[in-house]
């Protein structure tokens, strides 16, 4: 299954403790203090991998945590900082708050690389707490406490145009001929289970991104059918074509059709079912009816 959601637990390192000691040499019976500091803890990140599509990786692994930072040591060493933990994940990545819902960051357009959670800062040794009247400090600031998040990740693919429709309608083969892509194509419902993507190359040297948004029915956005898990890939698009069997060859009526799927873009976001589209009228070559041509009538 195309693994576009997943609720994984960050953590970030510990700050390192500072430390307590005393300067202890020949000839110098009473040194002062020498405690260094403790070490940084490490960050959580997330960095857009233009080499991924799918959140597969947090399928089977839901913890990451960073490393804690060194405590401090004598001799005014200071404890080593540790590494941060760098979460790879897909463009067009959500990252969002598991409990609330809120979004933390949308890993998208400019924005490739995000500190989610921050490493604590290390603790002072007690070097740094010696006053003319405190002259043997015997206590350190321990590190700062990691902190802990669960965050929900969810892919929302990055195309210009997104291909609605019915399932059956034709919107693979539409894509397969009009792009590179090469999608898994049968004469059943629901062929496609996974948004699939392909680039127009046009003459210019420019091109475009097309998705193939499977799952649209009736109540696709109460959650009927594949809807509810797709419907989300459609919100990055631009412009959509709406593929309609204009010969009604699985006994449902065209213009039906259309209104059918537009009434499901609206309900789940009206700013979506605002946007531009164009039909297209597929399966042509099938049509017998007689009487007015459904071409005209879309």
């Amino acid at each position: 299954m195309f693994a576009d959601r997943a609720k994984i637990l960050i953590r970030s390192g510990k700050g390192g403790d500072g430390h307590v000691s005393f300067r202890r040499e020949l000839y110098v019976p009473n040194g002062g203090p020498d405690g260094g500091d403790g070490g940084r803890g490490g960050d959580v990140i997330f960095e857009v991998d233009e080499g991924l599509n799918t959140l597969q990786d947090f399928r089977h692994r839901r913890k990451f945590a960073a490393k804690d930072g060194e405590p401090g040591g004598k001799r005014r060493c200071h404890g080593k900082d540790a590494e941060d933990i760098v979460l790879r994940v897909p463009e067009g990545t959500v990252i969002k708050e598991a409990e609330s819902g809120k979004v933390i960051a949308d890993m998208s357009g400019e924005n490739r690389r995000q500190v989610v959670l921050k490493g604590g800062k290390g603790g002072l040794g007690n070097q740094h707490f010696a006053t003319a009247t405190m002259q043997i400090p015997k206590y350190a600031q321990p590190g700062q406490p990691s902190q802990e998040l669960w965050v929900q990740l969810e892919l929302k693919v990055i195309a210009d145009v997104g291909l609605i429709g019915f399932p059956n309608v034709g919107k693979s083969t539409f894509l397969s001929r009009v792009t590179n892509a090469r999608p898994k194509i049968a004469n059943y419902h629901f062929t496609t289970l996974n948004p699939n993507l392909g680039v127009v190359d046009l003459s210019d040297g420019r091109g475009f991104v097309i998705a193939d948004i499977p799952g649209l029915i009736e109540g696709a956005s109460e959650g009927m059918g594949l809807g509810h898990e797709f419907l989300r890939h459609i919100e990055r698009t631009r412009l959509m074509i709406h593929v309609v069997d204009a010969a009604g060859t699985e006994g449902r009526d065209p213009v039906e059709d259309v209104y059918k799927i537009n009434k499901e873009l609206s309900a789940y976001n009206p700013e979506i079912a605002a946007r531009p589209q164009v039909i297209a009228a597929n399966k042509t070559d099938a049509i017998y009816a007689e009487g007015e041509d459904p071409v005209k009538r879309l």
